[in-house]
């Protein structure tokens, strides 16, 4: 199971690298601006930060072992999307996308949904891809794309860190109309969100 975690961030690791390589047009200022670039770009939308909560609330209410395989895949799928999107590769519906995780995860919360792991690991997988093309696309002119990349894949860790912190209390009876609240707030914003972008 270790070796299979660290194989998992190598690869992260090495997307982010092949991505910096392809856009070299958006390398220029310091290190230290394109990882602070990275790193509050998903934490100050609160459509990203939703669905990261989310797949960490969902991961730990899932148990061993989706407690990390869900919050691996997702920055793994996650560096893929952002790839896309410094290639500039089109890809219609990503608000609409991004919307639809934070309500579909904030329901398989709040609904206490079981699925198998592979299931849920693939519905994650997909949706990682619309939140990683936004940040892959919306990078900053002139900054650097390995420390951005760095910065977001950093923060969403974080953010899934928070959702599983929260989800460890689903194990008390009181934990779980917590974990279960949590969800549907989630699944609210999300919703939200998505009025916005089909509006």
């Amino acid at each position: 199971m270790k070796h299979s975690v660290l194989r998992s961030i190598g690869l992260v690791f090495a997307a982010l690298f092949f991505s910096a390589g392809v856009a070299e047009a958006h390398v220029g200022t310091g290190g230290a601006s394109g990882f602070a670039a990275g790193f509050f770009h998903p934490i100050t939308g609160l459509d990203h930060v939703v669905a990261m909560i989310a797949v960490g609330l969902w991961g730990a209410q899932l148990g061993k072992p989706a407690i990390w395989v869900l919050p691996i895949t997702f920055p793994l799928v996650m560096a893929f999307g952002g790839f896309l999107g410094l290639l500039g590769v089109s890809m219609p519906g990503v608000e609409i996308g991004i919307a639809l995780s934070g309500v579909l995860l904030g329901a398989a919360v709040l609904t206490e949904t079981r699925p198998p792991l592979f299931a849920a690991a693939i519905l994650v997988g997909v949706f990682a891809i619309f939140h990683g093309y936004a940040h892959g696309a919306e990078l900053p002119l002139g900054e650097n794309a390995l420390f951005f990349s760095l910065g977001f894949v950093i923060a969403t860790g974080l953010l899934h860190a928070v959702g599983i912190g929260i989800g460890l209390l689903y194990q008390w009876p009181w934990g779980k109309i917590t974990v279960r609240a949590a969800g549907g707030a989630v699944g609210a914003v999300g919703a939200f969100f998505l009025w916005n972008a089909l509006a």
